[in-house]
């Protein structure tokens, strides 16, 4: 219930503030969505691990993946305090007024932000890896209860971390409030002050992208190329020395590194909302109007209701002991958790928005609908059941060559779908809050801003999932864990296709939660472009006509050029580093077999040590260059060629990184794919014969996926992050750039 309100504006003695009012459903939803995690990690943890061989599998991939994040956030942490400190330090300096404050501020906010997102990344990767052995040990019993192991480990990742984020944002806003001072209301301006926490959260979402990255890829290429295509041994043979070193990368890529991910995502879509908010705040009459703050509150209100409707989906996921399909399963609790989330949405409007309650409420419909579309994109161009991929394993009948050039003209033909797509949800959300702009009582001068605080409610309605989108990206590398731990152990074949059926739907869960991802960072940083030229406009008073961004503007124009050549020198530098880290992972490998014969023979030991030092030294180096491009390049254009030219930086760059990422991601997963169903028999001769393992189209299917391994895994997934970085940054720096 509202607290009631006075002629003058005051509420009645006893009542709740409107900020304590708003602030309690994100404090109750987010304790839940803790304790709802600690009860399926007790119920994941509780279950048998297996055979002692299984756990001493198990306990090598969590040292060796614990090992490299202990080094990884050692490097992360000494270069987040130096960045935070010259934040700070320019912030102070450049800032018109409360200089040591806001300096201040943003630099602590800066190093919490870093500090959840790496808590976010860890927590991640141990749940995944406790994980792995008891799928794999369930897997003897049945797929319906391997299948649900694997979930319910994700889901501890997914729930943490959609927690920190929300609860990371409220105990930012409550404990900067008291400290603000500006033009507008404290209530309306905190949001202003907590950037840095958006910015920290991207800033080691990156590196920790970027070096699990790299370790998983170059172990990945360096055991498939040596192990599958030159030995002719299986996937996750124990007598393939980079074995170990891949179901590590598993960990430290794929969890560790999409855990702080969607961290930083989640944040910084809710700030960048909740600053378009501050101005809808001033239209709907600020403190004359205690609901005026519902719109600053609305966008974490939604991600807290949305992680109650993914906890609903998680429990409805209550497959058989043999289900037909392991994908048919995973999508009806993402179904539940979205019909949910519209219930919620639905909730939230009515009771929090004084006006545009309607409106809003389809422009988040619209947000839910968006990830449907972009799960079912993605779906259609890396399953196996398909054109796509079908049409990469026909053209690998005839070599490595046309494998690739199918590839590649798959990932080329995703961009099409995935920009119309983008283009109606912005289009359309933007239109239908735009009717709203007259039913504010109050001009406030800022074109546009209920059109825009509509696609800043779609972005959090695609958020909404969040939390179920995130266990089922973890449950892809638990199940492939289980695979390799499977067959290193020595399992019954029958065991073995469970597990293969669970990795074949983990490898599509990996490409939707990568395709939900771009969708997500593509509304996203255009609210974030927004909240940028709002602040502008704050910083350059009046006289500066902020939201209009010339493209004839030859600032303009060289910035969005390079934006556009950021993205691409950024993917670059990444796939290299994969390409040079796993040269030195091949050549070890190859040194292993030439020099102790006993290990194809199966009477020695591989060396799996040395192969995870490789791939931890590497990353380690690998990842700077390509990190601290992506820091500098937005602050430099900023400083040569002002705020207009960051503005066409992040305009064009992030299209760019839009369809590079769509490129990437689904051209990778679709050859994933393409390899994994020859390699389940799918694909004959015309004398019915199977083109299976050992043959050359399966060798050519194995180039192809290692080709698209670094897209996938490395670039793809950076590229996300990549683009909400440039965000943060040009709008933590703005005053900087005026």
């Amino acid at each position: 219930m509202l607290p009631r309100q006075h002629a003058a504006g005051r509420l009645e003695e006893g009542s709740l503030e409107p900020r304590e009012l708003y602030s309690l459903p994100v404090l109750i939803c987010g304790v839940a969505a803790i304790i709802f995690a600690a009860w399926l990690a007790r119920d994941v943890l509780s279950r048998d691990s297996g055979t002692p061989a299984m756990q001493d599998i198990a306990n090598r991939i969590f040292v060796g993946a614990a090992a490299f994040l202990r080094r990884q956030y050692s490097t992360i942490a000494i270069l987040a305090i130096f960045v935070a400190i010259v934040i700070g330090l320019v912030v102070g300096y450049f800032e018109h007024e409360h200089q040591t404050t806001r300096g201040t501020i943003t630099a602590l906010a800066f190093l919490f932000g870093a500090l959840l997102s790496g808590i976010s990344g860890y927590t991640g990767m141990y749940i995944a890896v406790r994980s792995n052995s008891r799928t794999a040990s369930a897997a003897r019993r049945s797929l319906g209860e391997a299948l649900t192991v694997a979930l319910r480990g994700g889901a501890v990742s997914g729930f943490l971390v959609v927690a920190l984020g929300l609860l990371g944002v409220l105990i930012m806003y409550w404990v900067v409030y008291p400290l603000v001072q500006g033009t507008l209301p404290p209530e309306a301006e905190t949001p202003f002050w907590i950037v840095g926490f958006a910015f920290g959260a991207s800033f080691v979402a990156l590196f920790a992208q970027l070096g699990g990255g790299i370790y998983t890829k170059a172990a990945d290429v360096g055991a498939d190329l040596v192990g599958k295509v030159e030995a002719g041994i299986p996937e996750d043979d124990p007598r393939n020395p980079a074995v170990i070193a891949d179901l590590v990368g598993d960990n430290v890529g794929d969890c560790a590194g999409r855990g702080a991910d969607i961290f930083e995502s989640s944040v910084a879509e809710i700030i960048g909302a909740m600053i378009l908010g501050a101005t809808l705040f001033t239209a709907s009459m600020g403190r004359e109007n205690p609901q005026s703050l519902s719109y600053v509150f609305f966008p974490l209100v939604l991600g807290a209701l949305g992680a109650i409707a993914s906890m609903v989906g998680i429990v409805s996921v209550r497959p058989t002991a043999t289900p037909k399909d392991p994908m048919d399963e995973l999508n009806k609790g993402f179904y539940v958790t979205a019909v949910l989330a519209i219930f919620a949405l639905i909730l939230a409007t009515f009771w929090m928005l004084p006006y545009g309650k309607l409106e809003y409420l389809v422009c988040g419909i619209i947000g839910i609908a968006t990830s449907f579309v972009f799960v079912w994109i993605t779906q259609y161009y890396t399953s196996g059941r398909y054109r796509p991929v079908k049409e990469i394993m026909e053209a690998s009948r005839t070599g490595p060559a046309t494998n690739i050039i199918s590839g590649i003209s798959v990932g080329f033909e995703t961009t099409g779908a995935a920009a119309l797509v983008i283009a109606a949800a912005l289009l359309s959300s933007y239109t239908i809050g735009s009717r709203v702009q007259e039913v504010f009582p109050v001009d406030t001068g800022f074109f546009r801003s209920a059109g825009i605080y509509g696609t800043a409610v779609a972005t959090m309605g695609m958020l909404m999932s969040a939390a179920y989108i995130l266990a089922m990206d973890t449950f892809g590398p638990i199940t492939d864990n289980a695979g390799g731990i499977v067959e290193m152990s020595d399992q019954p074949d029958a065991v073995r296709d469970t597990t293969d059926a669970l990795d074949s739907a983990g490898n599509t869960t990996k490409a939707l939660t990568k395709g939900y991802a771009i969708g997500t960072a593509a509304l996203a940083a255009f609210l974030l472009f927004s909240a940028y030229l709002q602040e502008v406009a704050r910083f350059g008073g009046e006289s500066m006509q902020a939201q209009v961004v010339d493209l004839a503007n030859p600032r303009v124009f060289v910035g969005g050029l390079i934006g556009a050549a950021l993205v691409f020198v950024f993917a670059s530098l990444a796939m290299r580093a994969v390409g040079r880290a796993a040269s030195a992972m091949i050549e070890e490998v190859r040194r292993q077999f030439r020099n102790d014969p006993g290990i194809m023979a199966g009477t020695s030991t591989p060396d799996y040590t040395s192969c995870v030092d490789i791939a931890v030294r590497a990353s380690l180096r690998q990842m700077i260059a390509p990190g601290v491009l992506a820091v500098t390049v937005p602050i430099l254009v900023g400083l040569v060629l002002r705020w207009e030219g960051a503005a066409g930086m992040l305009m064009i760059g992030t299209i760019a990184g839009i369809l590079l990422a769509n490129v990437l991601n689904n051209g990778g997963g679709a050859w994933d794919n393409a390899k994994k169903m020859i390699e389940a028999g799918l694909l004959k001769d015309s004398d019915g014969n199977v083109l299976g393992k050992g043959t050359d189209v399966h060798a050519a299917s194995v180039v192809g996926d290692t080709v698209g391994d670094p897209w996938k895994d490395t670039a793809g997934p950076s590229i996300h992050v990549l683009i909400k970085l440039m965000a943060t940054i040009t709008l933590v720096m703005a005053s900087l750039f005026i």
